[in-house]
């Protein structure tokens, strides 16, 4: 398999990313493209339930810690005081896949579309100062920035512009 296509969601704090980026994985994956995601986190985060083994194993001071099952498996590492790793270094640790959508990482060189909500905790726009951002999905009216512009909730045809933006392509049933 090839390497992935890469399109990322960036915007501030409830600007509809999330939201977002979980409708395009679904129409995404139903159109037969093995999708994965990358979200970023401004805060401290646990996958982990206090008291169970692998968070045992955690405490404990293990390094990585992974959870296997039948059904998935998750593996945990823990930074210790290290820095965070680079968004190449995250990339380079997914499986094989057809499409990495991004969430966040607002500031990486990579083809995006900026989500923006009229509930978003900031509203300063991205766009004018990033390159980057190749088109707006948007809960209300934007004036004309040059750039491709969707409603927030229009993800079939933001769904379309991803697969045209990084040219990924169908594979045959």
């Amino acid at each position: 398999m090839t390497s992935p296509k890469i399109f990322g969601i960036a915007g501030w704090k409830n600007s509809g990313k999330t939201g977002l980026a979980v409708r395009l994985v679904t129409e995404l994956t139903r159109r037969g493209y093995r999708v994965s995601t990358v979200k970023h986190a401004h805060h401290d985060f646990d996958i982990d339930k206090v008291g169970a083994d692998s968070f045992r194993h955690r405490e404990a001071g293990a390094h990585e810690v992974t959870i296997v099952s039948g059904t998935r498996y998750a593996i945990m590492h823990e930074l210790r005081g290290a820095p965070e790793p680079s968004f190449s270094e995250i990339l380079a640790r997914l499986a094989p896949c057809d499409l990495v959508l991004i969430e966040g990482y607002k500031r990486e060189p990579i083809p995006k579309i900026e989500a923006r909500r009229l509930e978003a905790a900031y509203r300063e726009p991205l766009a004018p100062t990033d390159p980057h951002i190749v088109a707006i999905a948007a809960d209300h009216s934007v004036e004309d920035q040059g750039l491709r512009l969707f409603d927030l909730n229009d993800t079939t045809a933001i769904a379309d512009f991803i697969e045209a933006t990084t040219g990924l392509s169908r594979r045959p049933d």
